[in-house]
């Protein structure tokens, strides 16, 4: 059974829900408002003896793991279906917000090396300038 959506109304939502999706991943991955928890995370993600608990401190470390969670967090809030109704529209609309959250995330973190290697240009441009004059 299919849903009664119109194809271009899922999509946009689609593209709109993948949006939260990857702000929260990368935020809780990256940022520096959640880097003590982050590293005590990793640091149990390392050191803990069972399997089960060094894999769940990892989900905090990378964002396509975190993804996958805050997306189902996300399908719960929004009961978001793709395509079919049922357990199978939930099942496809997960995979695909996944998906789209981290090619958010992957323009978002090309965005910032841009950002930064400009950053580091501009500096050392400045820095040789003094030279120039002399």
């Amino acid at each position: 059974m299919s849903l009664n959506l119109p194809l271009l109304h899922q999509f946009g939502v689609l593209l709109l829900l993948a949006l939260p999706v990857a702000c929260a991943s990368w935020t809780v991955t990256h940022e520096e408002v959640f880097r003590e928890p982050r590293e005590f995370c990793k640091r149990m993600s390392q050191s803990c003896k069972s399997l089960p608990q060094r894999k769940f401190f990892y989900l905090f470390t990378c964002e396509y793991c975190f993804s996958h969670y805050v997306t189902a967090l996300a399908l719960f809030l929004f009961r978001f279906q793709l395509l079919y109704a049922g357990w199978r529209g939930y099942v496809i609309a997960w995979f695909a917000l996944v998906w789209m959250a981290n090619v958010y995330m992957s323009a978002f973190n090309m965005l910032r090396l841009d950002i930064k290697h400009e950053n580091v240009t501009i500096a050392v441009e400045q820095a040789e300038l003094p030279e120039v004059k002399k």
